[in-house]
């Protein structure tokens, strides 16, 4: 039970100071709680940005009204650049753009995680009733007190604190959801990818410009792999390989330094002449391996709960993980401004509304890594994207594509898969009802001519 009730503000303790952990340490920290925010790694304020993931993301209407609830949207979106489609580069070269929408406003954002994970840490330390605490590990979790164990890596020396919740922020291996596996009737299972991913970079060109359009997602989409691009503001690329471990076109196949760039000229030759460092990027840049994470319950009662990859890690194919983290840390504020001292029904509704749509998007990425990768390049799939755009254009109301119900709209995800669903059956319905009406009419013309 999370106690008796209490009047005014609580004590947070948020485990994680990432993007998921920074945000809720705002939007709780607004409400007036007290909020203690402990992270393992150092300060990035003072040592610069430290991460083992993806150096730009896709921020789209979901993750722009979080940040708004934390009065952040302008503030971030004035270093976004926006991407207004894909552009898929095939192995001969050729260009193709495919619009992410009719609606020639739609567009999705690139911006850098570690100077959004910088504009949040500065947002949160401004408050007053907000302490971030970097280089303190997590070694021990009390749930029962709450209180958690942390130990300082700059001094050695451990420090338990105590809240009246723990918040679990801390990624997908999450020290907080590892405490909670150890409880009775906890459900947990991780899936890795046979792919995993590293990371490459296009330079700007000799004049200081960008080298291929800053306003597109880039792809090059091979079949079972794909490199993509996403523009940075100082004129670089961010390039990323999705790449089976194995295979022909996997990373096994690249067996020392002077297999790189033949293997590059070979699958992706229009992108060579824009990356002189390629193989030392290649060489000295890490594989990361990825995971799809469900778990159930994100709470124990209202004395901890979970979020963000700690409770639904997904893999990045729809650009949706930060984006789905950022729902959570807002509906988790308002079930705690709504319930009060009644963390439990707060924690507990917090998990009823996200659960579903949780899961609904770790599905739908893992769909979209196989549309990215196989289909974008087919003439099949554009004129089916086109189709689509030309409906939505046409009749607004009545049918909108999944990618702009995910990216442009704030339907929950649960609800914006089940009404692609039934919009994909109608149309099919109306494509067969069309195709045996112009049977019947050819049939007609053909007895009529005839006779």
């Amino acid at each position: 039970m999370s106690g008796p009730a209490q009047a005014g503000p609580q004590r947070f303790l948020i485990v994680g100071a990432g993007l998921a952990g920074s945000l809720l340490a705002i939007l709780l920290g607004k409400q007036g709680h007290e909020v203690i925010v402990c992270e393992r790694r150092p300060d990035p304020r003072g040592k610069g940005f430290i991460g083992g993931r993806s150096i730009n993301l896709a921020l789209s209407a979901r993750g722009i009204n979080a940040l708004a609830a934390a009065g952040l949207a302008e503030r971030v979106l004035e270093d976004a650049i926006p991407m207004r489609g894909r552009m898929m580069h095939s192995t001969e070269g050729r260009l193709n753009y495919q619009r992410y929408s009719s609606d020639p406003n739609d567009h999705i954002n690139s911006v850098s995680r570690g100077g959004l994970n910088l504009t949040l840490l500065d947002a949160a330390a401004e408050l007053p009733n907000v302490r971030l605490l970097f280089n303190r590990r997590c070694t021990e979790l009390d749930m029962n007190a709450p209180g958690a164990v942390f130990l300082d890596d700059s001094t050695g020396e451990s420090e338990r604190i105590e809240a009246d919740a723990i918040l679990g922020a801390d990624g997908a291996y999450s020290a907080v959801r590892l405490e909670m596996q150890k409880t009775d009737r906890f459900n947990f299972s991780q899936s890795y990818l046979e792919h995993g991913y590293k990371e490459l970079m296009i330079p700007p060109t000799a004049a200081g410009e960008f080298a291929i359009d800053p306003n597109a997602l880039h792809i090059w989409p091979r079949g079972g792999s794909m490199m993509i691009a996403l523009p940075n503001r100082d004129k670089t690329f961010t390039c990323t390989l999705f790449w089976p471990y194995e295979g022909e076109h996997g990373f096994s196949a690249i067996r020392g330094e002077g297999d790189i760039k033949p293997f590059f000229e070979k699958h992706y030759p229009d992108a060579v002449p824009l990356m002189p460092t390629l193989v030392e990027d290649y060489t000295r840049n890490p594989i990361g391996s990825l995971v799809t994470v469900r778990c159930a319950p994100w709470r124990l009662d209202g004395r901890v709960a979970i979020l963000g990859d700690a409770a639904h890690a997904i893999v990045p194919f729809y650009g949706q993980g930060m984006n789905c983290a950022f729902e959570d840390c807002v509906a988790l504020a308002e079930r705690i401004e709504s319930r009060g001292a009644d963390r439990e029904a707060a924690f507990a509704e917090f998990e009823a509304e996200r659960k579903p749509n949780a899961d609904a998007i770790a599905d739908m990425a893992l769909d979209n890594f196989i549309e990215m990768r196989d289909k974008v390049g087919s003439r099949v799939f554009l004129v089916k994207k086109k189709f689509e755009h030309a409906l939505h254009r046409i009749f607004p109301r009545l049918y909108t594509p999944l990618y702009n119900y995910i990216s442009f709209t704030l339907v929950p995800y649960a609800e914006a898969r089940a009404r692609a669903q039934r919009q994909t059956l109608i149309v099919r319905l109306c494509l067969g009802a069309l195709g045996l009406l112009a049977l019947v009419i050819l049939v007609a013309i053909a007895r009529s001519l005839a006779s």
